[in-house]
């Protein structure tokens, strides 16, 4: 055994990061409050993704650390196989009460990864249940994120996610087409008047198949970390409907649409759509506890409730799902949605920020700018010798230069604002990725 080396960096092995570049120059992040981070050498950065897509309601909000404290004091671990706490019961009720209508019973996880998978062993099991076993397939979309679990790199559709680890799981390499014609879509503000066409690609899929094999279809409503990608007018409404044809589940990824961010609690009410399956994370406890979860149909529940009332209905789950910890930061973090009105909040910001990032049209170096809610993917035209680099070339100068702490993907920035910004935050968001942009 080795002495330990508090301040050596080599020890922590960083996810979706390029290790030996951040460890050169690491960027640290010390302390939050509000739209806030403060740096290690003692920098204020404005918060341009809400952490990762997940701190909605701001940082250091001391009502949710109250509650986390409070519960750590009072329950700091119940098991929830065989067992269980109350107040996982009362936020599984107030979550299903924010989802539409029929969609009545939650099932916790920790992660958004985890309810993707959760969902989709869900869909097949469920037909297993029904004696429709054959209905093994799940399809998911080009530019899916659905996590990192094996299932949700199978039915994602990033190439990076998938190429290192196949093969993925059976009966999942059909992807429909993302609902994106850059030619007559490019710099469209808000969700797209064409493309409801995209959904019928379902039927091809059927027609080589059959519907028959096919379990569920899982989709980002507002595809994130793809780029922001809208759903067109009309366009989601059509897939439900093509579901419906042929008996198959819809399932919604609202893990970064979820509480708030398109200014209505999940993307289903804001384009009138009722899936199946919702799956969510991040928002739930405003980043501040890992907890994800999948709410599910009253029909899909019901079909597991059968058989001996001894007799598990579906052996899966996790040690720490619905954990007192993350419980109570739910239930804090939801009420801060409703006593502030945060949603509502949001879809009055919307035009605003998307006034905002629209002006980045005509910047040379930016090639289209997207957004729906409060998100917007921003592409920089690429470096033909090395894609990407454009992208974490301007991450790094946002941070060094602007004060700002951004989101990028390849040679796209996303920015997604906490429900709290004003409109001097946003102003200034945009601002720094144009000095960032301009700078390379």
């Amino acid at each position: 055994m080795r002495p330990s080396r508090p301040n050596d960096l080599g020890a922590f092995w960083l996810p979706f990061t390029p290790n030996r570049d951040f460890k050169a120059a690491p960027r640290m992040l010390a302390g939050a409050e509000g739209m806030i981070f403060k740096s290690e050498d003692g920098r204020t950065l404005l918060d341009a993704c809400s952490g990762l897509w997940c701190v909605n309601a701001g940082h250091g909000r001391k009502e949710i650390a109250e509650a986390i404290a409070k519960a750590a004091y009072e329950l700091d671990f119940a098991p929830t196989f065989q067992f269980a706490h109350p107040q996982a019961f009362t936020l599984a009720e107030r979550i299903a009460a924010l989802a539409p209508e029929g969609l009545d019973h939650v099932f916790f996880v920790n992660s958004g990864s985890e309810a993707c998978d959760a969902a989709l062993k869900i869909a097949r099991a469920f037909w297993q249940k029904k004696g429709e076993g054959g209905r093994f397939r799940l399809i998911g979309r080009d530019k899916g994120y659905h996590g990192v679990t094996f299932a949700g790199i199978s039915v994602g559709g990033l190439a990076n996610n998938r190429k290192p680890y196949g093969p993925l799981l059976p009966g999942t390499d059909d992807h429909l087409p993302l609902p994106y014609d850059a030619a007559r879509m490019r710099f469209t503000r808000g969700e797209p008047e064409t493309g409801a066409d995209f959904a019928d690609a379902l039927d091809a899929v059927v027609a080589r198949h059959g519907a028959e094999t096919i379990a569920a279809v899982i989709v980002e409503p507002v595809s994130g970390s793809a780029g922001v990608f809208a759903p067109p007018l009309g366009y989601l409404k059509r897939l439900r409907a093509a579901c419906d044809r042929h008996g198959i589940l819809l399932i919604f990824d609202e893990v970064i649409t979820g509480f708030g961010r398109l200014g209505a609690a999940f993307a289903a009410e804001r384009y009138g759509v009722v899936p199946d399956m919702i799956t969510f994370a991040k928002g739930v406890t405003n980043g501040a506890v890992p907890m994800g979860g999948v709410i599910v149909s009253r029909a899909i529940h019901d079909g597991f409730m059968a058989g001996p009332a001894h007799a598990i209905e579906l052996f899966h789950g996790h040690t720490y799902s619905a954990h007192p910890l993350a419980c109570a930061a739910g239930l804090a973090t939801l009420d801060l949605y409703r006593d502030e009105e945060l949603f509502g909040r949001a879809k009055a910001l919307e035009p605003v920020f998307m006034d905002a990032v629209h002006s980045l049209r005509g910047e040379s170096k930016i090639v289209d700018v997207r957004n729906a809610g409060l998100a917007a993917g921003i592409d920089i035209e690429p470096d033909p010798k090395s894609p990407g680099l454009r992208g974490y070339a301007a991450m790094k100068r946002c941070f060094t230069d602007q004060n700002l702490v951004i989101r990028v993907s390849g040679d796209t920035i996303a920015l997604a604002p906490a429900l709290i910004a004003t409109e001097s935050d946003i102003a200034r968001m945009v601002d720094g990725v144009r000095a960032a942009v301009r700078g390379l």
